[in-house]
């Protein structure tokens, strides 16, 4: 009887088409999760018009939204290190695709609120446990490259939602908002039903004593890439005990404080960009840089970023990437702080698009390997906590600041870019073919 560890079997089955099946799952409920986030922004003119609202007031959705991802990444993110992955993304995708599709029908703001809440805390439960769940999946060697290509899925619902917003405008449709929720609540009604076809990560289940179903999750792997199954006399090793370290004790004290750290002050940056940003050009805009549309040009820059992010993962490192896009995500504010004509507020945002998008995959690729399996879906839900913190922090504390001066909210978010690159600079840690505990 001969035996070999998790690792090594995904190493043997490689990355093929069993991965590329599941990345397509993982995707298209990344893509609604996005739709969803963006919206906050791009619905936000439309919902103040149909309530007689001021867009501020509009944007109490994107703060209701944020809390109830914050909420959501909490508890979903536990919830999933003690039953399972798989049952928990099922839940949330379901609630995902039920409280978007109610948001479309709310006849007034109250109910709107109370949706955007619920649907937010069903969209903060199903990200971190997205990553964490595809990462155990993956062989080290290509960890990193297809992390940031599921992240890369984001690009697709930004794309999206900015290409619908840009056509009901054009169309000068009423309840616009609604139209837009629609579109959002697609790809999640469509992702439940595939979920189903997604087993349980291999790795959680050898973590908890069911190597029988494990090993012939891997024999499907091997059978789907083309490889042949593990003979009857090999079986998957045992993993060796690792205890549920709390992931501010010990060791992950340091690393989880920066990177949640890293997770909250590029969240703040980013969503403080793309939640401000369409009702500014829907509105007054910058000379010719105006309207939904220079917005879908926005979105198309997010898809080099990624790709520079996938190859940067593997070539340079985790840390480096990452440390490298917030820097360039921070010249792409200080660009647009200090530019005196349209072409340049114009260049500078794509600049940002391109950058802050790569920073994220950087981010969802590095965060996950720097937990053990026991707490990897707590420490990332606790990253996803951070963002949605962030991310309330962008629509409603950031209002008094953008009320001042946009280009000081842009400043603001300069210097805290810088931040998070100290703080990811600082990580004791380089995870890249790194193999998972």
């Amino acid at each position: 009887m001969t035996t070999l560890t998790i690792d090594e079997a995904l190493d043997r089955a490689g990355a093929g088409t069993y991965q590329k099946r599941l990345i397509g799952i993982f995707g298209l409920v990344w893509t609604a999760d996005a739709m969803q986030v963006l919206a906050v922004g791009f619905t936000a003119a439309s919902i103040a018009a149909t309530f007689g609202l001021t867009v501020p007031q509009a944007l109490q959705t994107g703060t209701l939204f944020f809390l109830g991802m914050l909420v959501g990444a909490i508890g979903f993110g536990r919830l999933a290190d003690r039953i399972g992955r798989r049952n928990v993304l099922i839940v949330t995708v379901l609630a995902d695709a039920i409280f978007g599709t109610l948001s479309i029908f709310a006849p007034d703001f109250t109910i709107l609120l109370l949706l955007r809440f619920l649907t937010g805390a069903a969209v903060g439960g199903t990200l971190p446990v997205d990553y964490a769940m595809m990462a155990e999946f993956l062989p080290a060697r290509n960890r990193g490259r297809w992390l940031v290509m599921l992240e890369g899925f984001w690009a697709i619902g930004t794309l999206i939602v900015a290409l619908a917003a840009w056509v009901l405008s054009l169309l000068e449709v009423e309840d616009a908002w609604r139209y837009i929720f629609a579109v959002t609540a697609l790809p999640a009604l469509i992702g439940f039903g595939l979920r189903f076809l997604v087993p349980e990560s291999p790795l959680y289940l050898m973590r908890t004593g069911r190597s029988d179903e494990a090993k012939s999750i891997i024999d499907q792997i091997l059978v789907t890439n083309g490889k042949h199954m593990l003979p009857a006399s090999q079986q998957l090793a045992q993993p060796a005990p690792v205890p549920e370290v709390k992931i501010f004790s010990g060791p992950l004290r340091r690393r989880s404080i920066l990177i949640l750290a890293v997770w909250f002050l590029v969240s703040i940056s980013y969503y403080g960009v793309f939640v401000w940003m369409p009702p500014k050009l829907a509105g007054e805009g910058f000379g010719f840089v105006r309207g939904y549309g220079f917005l879908v040009l926005v979105a198309l820059a997010q898809l080099p970023g990624y790709a520079l992010a996938a190859y940067g993962v593997e070539k340079w490192g985790r840390r480096p990437t990452l440390v490298g896009f917030c820097l360039l995500s921070a010249a792409g504010c200080f660009l647009f702080v200090v530019a005196s004509g349209s072409i340049l507020i114009g260049a500078s945002l794509l600049i940002m698009s391109f950058a802050l998008l790569g920073t994220w995959g950087a981010l969802y690729a590095f965060t996950p390997e720097l937990y053990p399996t026991a707490s990897r879906a707590t420490g990332m839900g606790a990253a996803g906590a951070m963002a949605r913190f962030g991310g309330l922090i962008a629509p409603s504390a950031m209002a008094f600041v953008v009320a001042q001066s946009f280009g000081l909210a842009i400043a603001v978010f300069a210097g805290l870019l810088v931040l998070a690159a100290l703080a990811a600079f600082l990580i004791d840690a380089e995870t890249r073919e790194a193999s998972l505990a």
